[in-house]
Formats: C-alpha cells, sequence, structure tokens
C-alpha cells in the first residue's frame, strides 16, 4: 500500500513543474504586453495636458490648464471645414471599398481559377507602394479628369490604399462561413443573389463593419495624397501640416486629442455592433 502511494503521489507531482514554467511564462507574457501597451499609449496621454495648456507654444508639464485652444478649434471656421470634409471623405471612402471589397473577396474565395492568385497577389500593391509614387502616379489622371480639388477624387484615391485592408479582412470572415449554407438556400428556391444577401451577409456583418471602419480611418488619417488631391479644400491631416508648417500651437493638440477620441468611440461602437449574435432559438 506505502508503494502505490508514493507512485501516486510521484504521478501527481510530476505536472507540477510544467504548469509552474507556463505560469511563469504567462506572466512574462502580460508584463512584456503591458509594457508595450504603455510604451504606445504614454505618446497619446502627453498630448491631453499639452491640449490643456495656457502656454503660446507646446509645453509639457503645461504650466496652468485653459480650454483656449478646444475654443479656437470650434470657433475656427477653417478648422470645422476640413473636418466636415475628411469626415464625408472617410464615408464615402468606405462605401466605395466595400462596394469593390465584397465583390472581390467573393470572387477571391468562391473563385477556383488561377488568374485570382495574380489578383490577390496584386491587390496587395498599394500596401507595399508608397502614398508618395501613388499621388504621383494618379495626379495626372485626375488632374485630366477634374478631380484636383474635389473630394470625390480624393475619396477615390483614398480607396485604393483602404481596398487591400477590406478585401483582407472581409476574405477572412467569407473562409469562415460554410458555402453549403447558401447552396442549401439556392437548393430550397432562393436565387444566387438572394442567398448570399440573406445567408451570407448576416453572417459577414462583423467583417463587413470592422472593414468599412479600417477603410473610414485609413482615409481619415491620411495626408500625402491630401496635399496632392485636395487643392484649395484642406482635409483636416492637411490643415494638421500646415499649422504645424507654418504655426505652432496646441490648437494642434487639442485636434489631435479630438481625433483620438472620435477613433476610440468609433471602434468601440464598431466592436459592438459588429458582434456575432447566436440566432435566436426556435419556439
Amino acid at each position: 500500500m506505502s508503494s502505490d502511494r508514493g507512485v501516486s503521489a510521484r504521478a501527481t507531482s510530476v505536472p507540477a513543474a510544467p504548469r509552474a514554467r507556463r505560469s511563469r511564462t504567462r506572466l512574462a507574457l502580460r508584463a512584456y504586453s503591458a509594457l508595450v501597451f504603455f510604451f504606445l499609449i504614454v505618446p497619446l496621454i502627453v498630448v491631453l495636458p499639452i491640449s490643456l495648456s495656457s502656454s503660446e507654444y507646446l509645453q509639457f508639464p503645461p504650466p496652468a490648464l485653459s480650454l483656449r485652444w478646444y475654443e479656437r478649434y470650434f470657433g475656427s471656421t477653417a478648422w470645422l471645414d476640413a473636418t466636415r470634409r475628411s469626415v464625408l471623405i472617410g464615408i464615402a471612402t468606405g462605401a466605395f471599398a466595400l462596394s469593390l471589397g465584397v465583390p472581390l473577396a467573393v470572387s477571391l474565395v468562391r473563385g477556383r481559377r488561377r488568374v485570382l492568385v495574380v489578383v490577390e497577389k496584386l491587390m496587395l500593391a498599394p500596401v507595399v507602394v508608397p502614398n508618395m509614387v501613388i499621388s504621383v502616379s494618379i495626379y495626372g489622371w485626375f488632374s485630366s479628369l477634374q478631380l484636383i480639388g474635389n473630394w470625390v477624387g480624393i475619396s477615390l484615391a483614398h480607396t485604393l490604399l483602404a481596398l487591400p485592408y477590406v478585401t483582407i479582412v472581409l476574405t477572412a470572415g467569407l473562409r469562415a462561413i460554410d458555402p453549403a449554407l447558401e447552396r442549401a438556400a439556392i437548393g430550397l428556391g432562393a436565387s444566387p443573389l438572394q442567398a448570399f444577401w440573406l445567408i451570407t451577409v448576416p453572417q459577414l456583418r462583423p467583417s463587413l463593419i470592422t472593414a468599412a471602419t479600417f477603410a473610414f480611418i485609413i482615409s481619415f488619417d491620411e495626408l500625402i495624397i491630401a496635399l496632392f488631391l485636395s487643392g484649395a479644400q484642406a482635409t483636416l491631416p492637411r490643415k494638421m501640416f500646415e499649422n504645424i508648417s507654418f504655426s505652432i500651437d496646441p490648437t494642434i493638440a487639442a485636434v489631435s486629442v479630438l481625433q483620438i477620441a472620435m477613433i476610440f468611440v468609433l471602434l468601440t461602437v464598431a466592436g459592438i455592433l459588429g458582434v456575432r449574435r447566436p440566432p435566436a432559438a426556435a419556439v
């Protein structure tokens, strides 16, 4: 009996060491992740007190607190017009990118032709090619189409940048959906378009919301193309660039804080709306 108890004790004590190592590994990984997160978030935290500074220049820590720079932003027609223009361009970019990305993702996932492999590689070109090269390439073309200074031209150019990200997100979402569900709907009398709209699109909703959010943020934060194509109609990133170039004051910090807050709210709303709800139980 004593030998049996000794064997069982050794058997139960063997996994203790691997569990301890795994626990230490998880603790080290969490500490490393917290350190990286702290490194990324500190610059964003520093912007807030600078935006509340009473100083005429960017100064940290601020000598005193004031809301004057937020008042200057909300009281400036130029800043507000640039913000509205960027929001409009971002919404249009999201719509254009989804209208192109959905059929492209469906073709890449459901298609079986080898040429689609080449299309998938070329689709990633805007991610690799610098924005400056893209801007120079499309400037002459858009100039001949009289799209310089037109928000539609900027949104079309931003769509070129956002399309790879949108397609990647939608492709990943489509690959997680069983195509047999569509075939079953078609077998029950639905047309292919009805089957896709009623069966696939509801399951693809989280990916659609995520892709649209990415496209909006990419457009809202883009500067190089806006410098070439916006003309006299400045977007918010271009207005911020001009503010830094000619007159540095804490207004730029206030605008940055508002941008961070807007993107945080947008990502939070997208996360809430993008949660895939389980189907309702049949009664």
